[in-house]
């Protein structure tokens, strides 16, 4: 119920469907959500490595290296899903960022793209110490989390959309079929 301010409450509009039927089916039938689908998995594994290798250097001082190529591979891996991610974005929704349906994640994806490009930066420039370097990878990483999240509860929402229309769609399409007994 909304609060209309004049004491008596009413129905809110329901939630703004993520998909149109056209969009739905773009995304259904592009060859990016597929790509999608394999880099974000891959992204999240490389990224339960690489806090692993960044976990152990902290604790130990050693493996610095190995945890600083695994941050380099995440970040690829980041700005490769991000262009493909625009690319599907583009394709189902018809703009390469801040659809309507994906702003939100979107404009935190950004944060996290800075956090990892400024880790680069600070890398090959040797501005930062290599602890200080372990400290923004892990401040760009618990971005990355929180954008991951924002993503899986998207994607259940959609697949909660999608339930709700064929519920809906399935009571319609059974008052058109005759029950058999009635047939004969």
């Amino acid at each position: 119920m909304a609060y209309t301010g004049t004491g008596q409450g009413e129905q809110s509009d329901p939630p703004r469907p993520l998909y149109t039927p056209a969009q739905r089916e773009r995304r259904d039938t592009t060859a990016w959500t597929l790509v999608q689908g394999i880099l974000a998995p891959l992204q999240f594994v490389v990224f339960l490595v690489s806090l692993g290798l960044i976990i152990r250097t902290m604790m130990t001082g050693a493996g610095y290296e190995l945890a600083t190529l695994s941050i380099v591979v995440k970040t690829l891996i980041l700005y490769i899903i991000m262009i493909t991610g625009a690319i599907w974005e583009k394709v189902v929704f018809g703009q390469y960022l801040f659809a309507r349906s994906f702003f939100w994640e979107d404009v935190f994806s950004m944060l996290v793209l800075a956090l990892h490009s400024a880790y680069l930066v600070a890398l090959f420039s040797a501005t930062l110490t290599g602890e200080q370097l372990l400290l923004l990878a892990l401040a760009a990483y618990a971005a990355y989390v929180v954008n991951a999240v924002q993503f899986v509860l998207k994607l259940r929402a959609a697949r909660l959309q999608s339930q709700r229309e064929s519920a809906s769609a399935a009571p319609a399409k059974q008052s058109y079929e005759q029950p058999a007994e009635l047939a004969t």
